[in-house]
Order: structure tokens, then sequence, then C-alpha cells
């Protein structure tokens, strides 16, 4: 049975043409600056969830964690996951919790620190990314291994469409800000 005969055992009829129209305009996506929050280190376990997430459903994204070392990955040893994640931590031999004013003047700390964030900066302004995690960056700012000035600029200048996260124990109020969104986590005993 051909179409017009079905319509006309039904009772059904014809849609008329619509006019042509406009194509919809489509908004860019915007990115949002978040910050992470908490009164203790080592609390961003959602914020890693979500970057995996994330990178598995197809957005490029980069984790830089600036105080977390042992692993002595350094830019050059970059971990991928997911095909569409990369994980940096500075070449350092442990965890970094003192101020890089205390350490021994030989320390290579500061500067495997700093290599993290010019290859975060790089990255930035290539707007090569979808979604950048910057763990632990108010910390590493406040035990000055990084200007914040420097920081503030950069992210000032973050593609729209450019999720950045920030994360810490210690977040610097112009930072705080400047956040599009500012979450707290506490501890529920």
């Amino acid at each position: 049975m051909t179409d017009h005969r079905l319509q006309e055992s039904d009772g059904s009829r014809s849609l008329a043409a619509v006019a042509d129209r406009r194509l919809l305009h489509l908004v860019a996506p915007e990115g949002q600056l978040q910050v992470y929050t908490a009164p203790y280190r080592g609390s961003f376990s959602v914020v890693l969830s979500q970057a995996l997430r994330a990178a598995g459903l197809g957005s490029r994204v980069l984790v830089a964690q600036f105080l977390k070392g042992g692993v002595d990955q350094g830019p050059d040893g970059r971990v991928r996951l997911c095909g569409r994640l990369e994980w940096l931590r500075p070449a350092v031999p442990g965890c970094l919790s003192e101020p890089a004013s205390t350490l021994a003047v030989d320390s290579s700390a500061p500067e495997a620190v700093e290599a993290i964030w010019h290859e975060c900066r790089d990255r930035i302004m290539a707007s090569d990314l979808d979604q950048m995690v910057l763990d632990e960056v108010g910390l590493a700012i406040a035990l000055g291994y990084l200007d914040e000035a420097d920081v503030l600029s950069t992210l000032e200048q973050r593609p729209g469409s450019m999720d950045v996260i920030l994360t810490g124990s210690v977040m610097p109020s112009i930072l705080m800000a400047m956040a599009d969104q500012v979450t707290e986590l506490r501890r529920g005993f």
C-alpha cells in the first residue's frame, strides 16, 4: 500500500510544508573557572573522577599535580589515560609540603614545579584542551613554587571554552574572586 492510500484508510492527512527558516544559531561552549577547596590535603577525588569521566567521553583533559611527586615524571614523562587525559607531576622524589625557600640550595624541586606550570601555561595559551585541573595550585603559590601574578594573568587569558579547575587547601583570594564556582569540601565527622 502506498503512503497516500495508507493515509486515506486511517484518516490521517499530510502536513503542510514549512517555509524555509534561518538555521538555529548555536552558542559556543562556555568554560568555567571552578575552585575546590578544603581544610586538608588529598581531598579532591571527585575532581579527578570528573576529569577521567570527561576524557572517557571524548574531552581533551590535562591534570597537573604541582606538589605530588614520587614518580619522577616531569613534563616529558606524562601519563596518558582514556586516550585523551594527560597526567603531569613534577620530577621530584616525594610530595612537597615545605616552602620552596627552605629547601636545600641544590634542590631541583622549584624548577620541577615550574616546569609543570610552564607546560600548563603553554597549553592554556594554545587552547588545545577542553578541561584542565590544576591540583594544589593555591598551595604551590603559598609555598613559593609558583608566582601568583603569573598564574592570575594566565587564567585571565584562558580560552572561553576551556574549563579550568583549581584545587587546594589554600587558595589566593584573587583566584577565589574570579571563580565562576567555588566548592568548599568539609569533613563530615
